[in-house]
């Protein structure tokens, strides 16, 4: 009974016409905004937040959720057709989707895209609306030795994203891990590796690094290439179309990135990007075909757009039940909460049950609009990426600019960018792999941060994290994992192979 109460109110706010406003504004901008490499959905919410002081609470969650699924959903429009993945979740997106659009298959890889998005963004919802509760008290036995082993997993899957060569991947990893170092420590609360430099005592952003690596590398590669066109990327709607009559073989591979991208989702502080990191992984251990990955492998599409949509669903279940934020767009989530006079946690529910099935109706909906936008304007989205490189280039590099230098209102980030693209471009030349090195800047300082808390609480003492068994288990796949790439490796002599 409780379910189909819980049913009725969400198609109440469905059927609230200026809600559904407020959600496709939302939805689209967030798309449009996570479509630009240089701008995210945090800058988008953080600064509608203020304009949200004269709506209603259910008003301004409906405006600022939708922003929220449109962000993640957007990244992977540009990281297809340009290379430049729009958001941190669309990384893994990039590696298969542009090659895809290279072979004349734009529309074919955005149709994946999108499908993806709509359907782990779905999945995702289910859970939300079921399991909120079961799930978010499930999550509260993640202590820093659980996270500390999952981020050990995470990097010994690294190995499948690093090409056929497994040094050069690794390298790149410890590349990445070894530049998280400048600022300072999360344990100790020390400056490091600063070098007498008051900036490089906040370390290295993951945006303007990100940025760089990606879009300023590809302009760079660009320009000494002497490519003033680009690539004609032609794309309609039935193309995009076309991939939902064999969408069945993908099936099983949705399911398990969807639930993979709610789990991790879940947990605190994680995030999408690591969601679309481990889903990635999953699907290319499990494909009957794992060379085609990083070559434009429509099952490698799936599982990265599939995840990071589906994260965004698992990161509002601890955050609607326990007040707990997943990522640094549900803290300002929880901060509008709190500012129209609502309080998340057990007892949301029953205080204040409206703002909860709004966020739970705009989920669902959101990711509706997301699709048939994307379906609408793929002709002139295409269009728009086809622009003379002459004029996009420069337009591309105004937003990185702004992007970077937003961040934290300092030059020093803009400079981080352009150093960083050139980074990305030297590596590309050496043909060392950029996924591997975004996985380890992205998950060392978490891993650290979690080791040192855990060694604080246990006196120094590591050994919980084989005692504890949701701990021991990530050690042991981990080692599993690492001891099988490592004699797939001797027999294949891919150590050093390009």
């Amino acid at each position: 009974m409780q379910i189909l109460n819980d049913l009725r109110q969400v198609a109440a706010v469905v059927a609230e016409p200026r809600l559904l406003l407020l959600m496709m504004i939302g939805t689209v901008a967030g798309v449009l905004v996570g479509a630009i490499p240089g701008l995210t959905g945090a800058m988008l919410i953080a600064l509608t937040l203020p304009l949200t002081f004269w709506l209603e609470a259910t008003e301004a969650m409906a405006l600022l959720v939708s922003m929220y699924v449109g962000s993640v959903s957007g990244g992977f429009i540009t990281a297809t057709l340009l290379r430049m993945p729009g958001t941190p979740a669309s990384i893994m997106t990039t590696l298969d989707g542009y090659p895809m659009a290279q072979r004349g298959e734009a529309d074919k890889a955005i149709g994946l895209g999108a499908a993806a998005s709509l359907w782990g963004g779905l999945i995702s919802w289910l859970f939300l609306f079921l399991l909120a509760r079961p799930i978010a008290v499930w999550s509260t036995r993640f202590g820093p030795f659980e996270f500390v082993g999952l981020v050990l997993l995470a990097l010994v899957l690294i190995a499948g994203v690093g090409g056929k060569s497994l040094l050069r991947g690794l390298f790149a990893a410890g590349l990445g891990i070894l530049l998280t170092f400048p600022g300072v420590s999360p344990t100790t609360g020390e400056p490091r590796w600063t070098f007498g430099s008051p900036e490089l005592s906040d370390g290295f952003k993951l945006l303007p690094v990100l940025i760089g690596l990606f879009a300023v590398n590809q302009m760079i590669g660009s320009l000494l290439n002497n490519q003033t066109i680009t690539e004609r990327n032609e794309a309609t709607r039935s193309g995009m179309l076309s991939v939902w009559r064999d969408w069945r073989r993908h099936l099983f591979n949705l399911l398990r990135s969807s639930g993979l991208g709610t789990w991790v989702g879940v947990l605190p502080g994680v995030g999408a990007n690591i969601g679309s990191v481990v889903a990635y992984s999953a699907a290319r251990s499990a494909s009957k075909e794992p060379e085609l990955f990083g070559t434009g492998s429509e099952e490698a599409i799936v599982a990265s757009e599939a995840a990071n949509n589906a994260t965004v669903g698992g990161a509002l279940i601890p955050l609607i039940s326990m007040g707990i934020p997943g990522s640094v767009i549900d803290t300002i989530l929880l901060g509008a909460l709190i500012i129209h006079g609502l309080q998340p946690g057990p007892l949301l529910f029953e205080q204040n049950p409206g703002p909860v099935y709004v966020i739970i109706a705009t989920m669902f909906v959101a990711n509706w609009i997301m699709f048939f936008f994307v379906w609408l304007s793929i002709g002139w989205i295409t269009k728009v990426a086809n622009m003379p490189r002459a004029i996009l280039l420069p337009a591309i590099m105004v937003f990185c600019v702004i992007g970077s230098y937003a961040l934290a209102n300092r030059m020093f980030d803009v400079w981080v960018m352009l150093s960083f693209g050139i980074v990305g471009f030297l590596l590309e030349r050496n043909r060392i792999p950029l996924a591997p090195f975004v996985i380890g800047f992205v998950l060392a300082p978490i891993g650290e941060e979690h080791l040192g808390t855990g060694l604080m609480q246990t006196g120094g003492s590591i050994m919980p994290l084989f005692t504890r068994p949701i701990a021991a288990f990530f050690v042991l796949a981990s080692i599993g994992i690492l001891g099988w790439r490592l004699r797939k490796g001797f027999k294949k002599n891919n150590f050093h192979r390009d």
